[in-house]
């Protein structure tokens, strides 16, 4: 850890009357009155509760309590926009994705990187103050299903949080970095993961978890901020034996929950999912805690809880859930479920936003959360007690019939519920997944990064699950396809899916204007008073539309794509506005989205713009892999079909479909690890690369099927060679690399 000390003169901040007035819990108005301790990050439940009438920080991941991400900043707006250029970028220390907002204090950007490594910068000059390394180890990367990634962190009293990858919580000094406390917060045993940002409500800090995927149970924590010791925990999902926990969760499983279960299933060995990885909000006039609840483990319903159907006897609570929690005691208030008895890895983990809107009778306001979740609907429903105001489609999708019935549920088509070779749209990357959305209260409109169709054949196993597979998912990933993609390039990932920039109108429920692109898993958003809306694509810009009429009124290259949502802030009276830039996180992993071809491993970085900079932006991507295959091509048809097999269950998830690499991970179509069997065995079957993150696979694969990935790779390479996409070597040279 590197650390300077520039807190010295810190400007004293004059506290505001707590927001919402006579609305806000007496206990909260009296807490706002304490003054942090600390001078840097002197940030007490006032300022938090008063984010909004301090637009010159950036006080909590979305902006605000509310999370609307939007600022009332105007010094950047349409006359101006023009004059608009770098004013600074720092680049951390390493690569992978990069998916966080920054958080800015009285001069000060704290943000976390790749490998929960947190950066606290000069939100002015982009000068380093420290760095802090939690040291997460490279077997840890492989319960991750998207990338060692994290969303960012959380400030309160002189205190920095960050949610580590392999599951620890801990508490930063905001001067220095030095660890305060760390609480391990989830069974490292199992393949638990923490990639969202933690959130400060009160005298608490609250995260969840991730691992889905791999099979754990889902629960959200909140901790004594100053103490680190636990305050309560509330499950998402019923322990395999329906007994209570000891939890905040106990009574309403008792008295509705264990009842949505059946009694058999893999949920009673693999924890049953419900993981909270992303989206939690303070509801401060409700004085409640908002959850968002993820996916089933397995996805797979009839193999997850076979006693169950979709009759509404078995809909798997909180599995997909909207929660509401006591703030003070985690005690349950009231629940929404998106989807009952998710079997397509349907998430309502995606943001959540509060806001006064005219949805009640003759126009009257109401305090409402709105959420667009995987599953293409946009949710509208009142904060107080979780009545549904509406739902309707924002994105395309075919699993139910676009309604909602007179009780809340979807109506699913028979299609989507046998899944007999039925595509089913959206797939398990959504509609709308992580990249945040914003909301300007101005134009009433709600910006949306959405997916277009990425459809998915949920092909059921045997088994129901496949015993050679990392993930625990129900469904079998290589089933129907091909051991080769016709083209064999890169080119086949463009044409999978495209992405919307939506402008989404939640009261009339409709578009009020659609920005297309061509690839999905575009950034996230911000709104500002300036009349502008930014974001961040696949093709590396950065774009300022009209929120309006969504007109393109400014872009900017930058040195990677940026996936993260952008935030902004002013310093002496100058607007800043910064968004994180990486390559990395599930699309570049698994599709390449975007290169031409493969690139070398890019940093994540903070790139910052300001009116009249003139700093220099980092060169592009560097395309400086050689695309040729290190061997001669080896196997048949036979092993070429089995190593495609257990690559799409083991590798593609960091190394791409097909084996077509984007370069956040090494291409294995032009590695020289796939000219030699033997070293090949080594670090797949053996773990000689674990350290960087390449875990031993032989507990699961068996030398012929390790033998056989390697084959599929080689023939991958050489079709790329026929397909005259990469250039034939000169093996006799090939051969000694």
């Amino acid at each position: 850890m590197s650390t300077k000390n520039v807190f010295a003169s810190l400007v004293t901040i004059a506290m505001l009357s707590a927001c919402g007035g006579s609305d806000a819990p007496a206990d909260i108005a009296s807490e706002a009155g304490v003054a942090p301790e600390n001078g840097a990050a002197a940030v007490d439940m006032a300022r938090l509760m008063n984010a909004a009438e301090e637009p010159e920080m950036w006080l909590s991941y979305g902006g605000s309590y509310d999370e609307t991400r939007h600022s009332s900043l105007a010094s950047v707006n349409g006359d101006t926009i023009q004059e608009l250029g770098v004013g600074w970028v720092y680049t951390m220390d390493k690569p992978r994705g990069a998916e966080a907002t920054p958080i800015v204090v009285d001069g000060v950007m704290y943000v976390s990187g790749s490998w929960s490594v947190v950066y606290a910068i000069d939100a002015k000059t982009g000068e380093e103050l420290w760095t802090y390394d939690p040291q997460v180890s490279g077997e840890d990367a492989a319960k991750g299903c998207c990338d060692v990634v994290n969303r960012g962190v959380a400030v309160h009293n002189g205190k920095v949080f960050v949610g580590v990858f392999d599951g620890r919580l801990e508490a930063l000094d905001a001067e220095t970095g030095a660890v305060l406390w760390s609480n391990v917060t989830v069974d490292q045993s199992k393949p638990y993961t923490i990639t969202g940002a933690p959130r400060v409500f009160k005298d608490k800090v609250i995260i969840g978890n991730s691992g889905a995927e791999l099979g754990v149970r889902g629960y959200v924590t909140a901790y004594n901020v100053e103490t680190g010791e636990e305050a309560w925990r509330f499950y998402t999902v019923p322990n395999p034996n329906k007994e209570p926990d000891g939890a905040a969760s106990d009574a309403i499983f008792a008295k509705l929950a264990n009842d949505s279960w059946g009694d058999t299933g893999a949920w009673t060995t693999d924890g049953g999912g419900g993981t909270v990885w992303d989206s939690i909000v303070y509801d401060t006039v409700n004085d409640q805690v908002l959850i968002g609840v993820g996916n089933g483990s397995p996805w797979n319903a009839s193999v997850r809880d076979p006693e169950g159907d979709f009759s509404g006897a078995y809909d798997n609570l909180f599995l997909s859930s909207i929660l509401a929690v006591d703030a003070d005691t985690g005690a349950y208030r009231w629940h929404y479920q998106t989807t009952p008895r998710d079997q397509w890895d349907y998430t309502a983990t995606q943001q959540m936003i509060l806001a006064e809107l005219p949805m009640g009778v003759d126009g009257a306001m109401r305090r409402v959360v709105m959420q667009a979740p995987k599953n293409g609907f946009f949710y509208v429903l009142d904060a107080a007690d979780g009545e549904l105001l509406s739902a309707i489609p924002f994105a395309e999708q075919n699993w139910t019939t676009g309604e909602v019935d007179e009780n809340g549920r979807p109506v699913i088509v028979q299609e989507a519920i046998d899944l007999d070779n039925f595509a089913v749209y959206p797939g398990p990357t959504g509609g709308h997944n992580w990249h945040p959305m914003s909301f300007n209260p101005d134009t009433g409109l709600v910006y949306i990064p959405t997916n277009v169709q990425l459809p998915m054949v949920y092909a059921r196993t045997e088994q129901g699950e496949n015993a050679n597979s990392l993930w625990n998912i129900g469904y079998d990933y290589a089933a129907g396809w091909a051991f080769e993609f016709p083209e064999g390039t890169l080119e086949f990932t463009k044409t999978l899916d495209g992405g919307t920039l939506v402008a989404w109108d939640p009261v009339k429920g409709a578009p009020a204007w659609m920005v297309p692109f061509p690839q999905a898993f575009n950034g996230g958003t911000l709104s500002t008073d300036g009349g502008l809306v930014f974001q961040g694509n696949k093709a590396g810009e950065f774009v300022a539309y009209d929120a309006t009429t969504g007109s393109r009124v400014w872009s900017s290259k930058l040195s990677g794509d940026a996936s993260a949502a952008p935030m902004t802030y002013e310093i002496d009276g100058e607007q800043y506005v910064s968004v994180l830039s990486g390559w990395g996180s599930t699309s570049n992993l698994i599709y390449g989205i975007a290169l031409d071809k493969p690139v070398s491993a890019e940093p994540g970085r903070v790139i910052t713009f300001k009116l009249g900079g003139t700093a220099e932006m980092p060169n592009p991507l560097d395309y400086n892999v050689v695309e040729t295959p290190k061997a001669a091509l080896a196997g048949d048809a036979g092993s070429w079909q089995l190593g495609m097999q257990r690559f799409a269950e083991n590798c593609m998830f960091c190394h791409g479909a097909y084996a077509i690499g984007s370069g956040v991970l090494p291409d294995l179509r032009w590695s020289a690890m796939a000219a030699s069997e033997q070293s090949w065995q080594a670090i797949v079957r053996d773990g000689a690369l674990t350290d960087t993150g390449m875990i031993a696979f032989g507990d699961r694969l068996d030398d012929n099927e390790i033998e056989a990935i390697r084959t599929y790779v080689l023939r991958q390479a050489w079709l790329a060679v026929e397909n005259g996409n990469a250039e034939a070597p000169d093996l006799a040279v090939a051969g000694d690399q």
